[in-house]
């Protein structure tokens, strides 16, 4: 009885031996064929299933999000994570102009010297095209938001070139010389809008991220550092094109070179909280970025009327230091040096030698002037309050329209 049970168990072994070596005989002869689907056609039991149903399963949710999303989440990212959002959207802004060439051997030898650059029949005009600043797009329609010094040249033809080298026409430039602040409407340039953030809620120390065109030859450099200063007043360049005063901005220790004019300041978040706009000429590691809410403030308005318009006052001024309070017994504040005739301060009466001390609730001695009226719109009533001969005294009056659209 024990025998013949073992006979039939070898026999099933030896059946089923010879029915795998069958099995991979076919299979193998097939592969050997490079025939493999119709291998898995001849195997019916195969036929209806995806091949991805014999892969091992992987049930775990995805660990990384699209890096939009992130940004839109308002989660921190890593530096990489912002410069590669933000990369696309940041633009090289180039000039292309008639310039004039002096040959000095244009004449032959013996007319080479210093008497050379005076002779027309040595001269020579070509067109030039390099890079000199930077910008980045807030719109879906190709508004792209750069320095107004960078494009200052009414003459010149400005191309703005994407982060694959990909060159675009500008067709219209909007500019802002209050705020140094230009809006280009570009042709056919399709990138994603930049986040903007909150530039009145910026602390003293946060990381930022600057990108820019360094030294208008670096396309896409990027430098970083923290916020270490604000509300500064500065004389705005770049060391490439002309000088603005302008107040009230972000000074910062990212490199910003001159060619980063026009360039993102970003937050960790992957938010733009200023648009760099200047180096320091005197000292190193300061750069200064106009804060983004002003420019929110001036997108908003420039969409709604098609040009730039903000209130004007109407008072060239000086702000009181707290030393030279203290030193002439006066409050701080913005001292009037000249009012402008018919403007908005003329009307209710300010006059040169008057200290303006508040405007709506906001002292002067921790905000400049320039600041909170760019806060205001056009037709607002406020209240202001001026110190003049020992006298606090209070004065109300409806902003008048100031077009700055150049």
């Amino acid at each position: 009885m024990q025998e013949n049970r073992s006979s039939f168990v070898n026999g099933v072994v030896v059946a089923g031996l010879v029915i795998g070596a069958y099995f991979l005989g076919t299979l193998s002869t097939r592969i050997l064929n490079q025939d493999p689907v119709d291998l898995f056609g001849q195997l019916s039991f195969l036929q209806n299933t995806p091949l991805s149903n014999w892969l091992p399963k992987n049930n775990a949710e995805p660990t990384t999000t699209p890096l939009g999303d992130l940004i839109k989440q308002g989660k921190e990212l890593t530096i990489p994570d912002v410069v590669e959002a933000a990369g696309e959207s940041v633009v090289t802004v180039a000039i292309k102009k008639q310039q004039t060439i002096v040959d000095p051997f244009g004449g032959g030898l013996f007319n080479f010297g210093p008497f050379s650059f005076g002779n027309p029949a040595l001269q020579r005009t070509e067109q030039i095209q390099r890079d000199i600043g930077t910008g980045f797009v807030v719109d879906s329609q190709g508004k792209v938001v750069t320095n107004k010094h960078v494009v200052s040249d009414t003459q010149a033809e400005y191309l703005v070139v994407d982060k694959e080298g990909n060159e675009h026409k500008v067709e219209k430039i909007y500019r802002d010389p209050t705020n140094d602040l230009a809006i280009v409407q570009v042709a056919d340039l399709k990138k994603p809008a930049l986040p903007l953030g909150d530039s009145d809620t910026i602390r003293v120390g946060e990381s930022v991220i600057a990108i820019g065109t360094a030294l208008g030859e670096f396309r896409h450099t990027v430098t970083t550092g923290v916020v270490s200063g604000l509300g500064r007043g500065i004389t705005a360049g770049d060391g490439l094109s002309q000088f603005e005063e302008i107040e009230g901005v972000i000074q910062t220790d990212a490199a910003i070179n001159p060619g980063n004019s026009g360039g993102p300041l970003i937050n960790a978040r992957g938010e733009v909280i200023g648009v760099n706009v200047a180096v320091s000429q005197s000292a190193e590691n300061i750069g200064f970025a106009l804060p983004i809410n002003v420019i929110k403030a001036s997108l908003e308005n420039f969409n709604a009327t098609g040009q730039f318009e903000r209130p004007m006052l109407g008072v060239r001024y000086q702000m009181i230091t707290e030393r030279a309070a203290l030193t002439n017994e006066v409050p701080q504040g913005a001292y009037v040096a000249e009012v402008v005739e018919n403007s908005t301060a003329a009307k209710i009466g300010i006059q040169p030698g008057d200290i303006i001390t508040m405007i709506n609730g906001s002292k002067l001695k921790d905000t400049e002037l320039a600041v909170i009226l760019n806060k205001l719109k056009v037709g607002q009533s406020v209240k202001i309050e001026i110190w003049r001969e020992g006298e606090f005294k209070e004065l109300e009056a409806t902003l008048q329209s100031e077009v700055v659209n150049q």
